[in-house]
């Protein structure tokens, strides 16, 4: 495996760490005497959990997304290096296959404006 997927790897694994020993802290609230406030604290505690998966959420897609965008650009070019004369074919497969992977981010940005509003 090359250093750039170790490092990767060791940095999503901080990130899941670092999500998990959190969840603790931001599950830890002051219990409130009257039935209304403990209904207003639970809806804010549904918003922050909500802002918290989106975050998430829209993070990983746009960083799968960049490294995803990153490792074919990069491809392509050495592809156009060895092989000038079907640079035309391959700029074509390098732009749908960018396309294919900004839709899916547009779909998690939609997943994302989906859970801040309806949920």
């Amino acid at each position: 495996m090359s250093k750039f997927m170790k490092k990767l790897w060791v940095l999503g694994l901080v990130l899941l760490l670092a999500a998990v020993l959190a969840v603790p802290a931001l599950a830890a609230g002051e219990d409130a005497g009257e039935p209304a406030a403990q209904e207003e604290t639970q809806q804010e505690d549904a918003s922050g959990g909500k802002g918290l998966a989106s975050a998430v959420a829209i993070g990983l897609a746009a960083l799968g997304g960049g490294v995803g965008m990153g490792i074919a650009t990069g491809k392509a070019v050495e592809s156009i290096g060895r092989q000038p004369e079907a640079e035309s074919k391959i700029r074509t497969m390098l732009m749908l296959g960018l396309v294919f992977i900004e839709t899916a981010i547009i779909y998690a940005l939609l997943v994302v404006i989906l859970i801040i509003f309806v949920l």
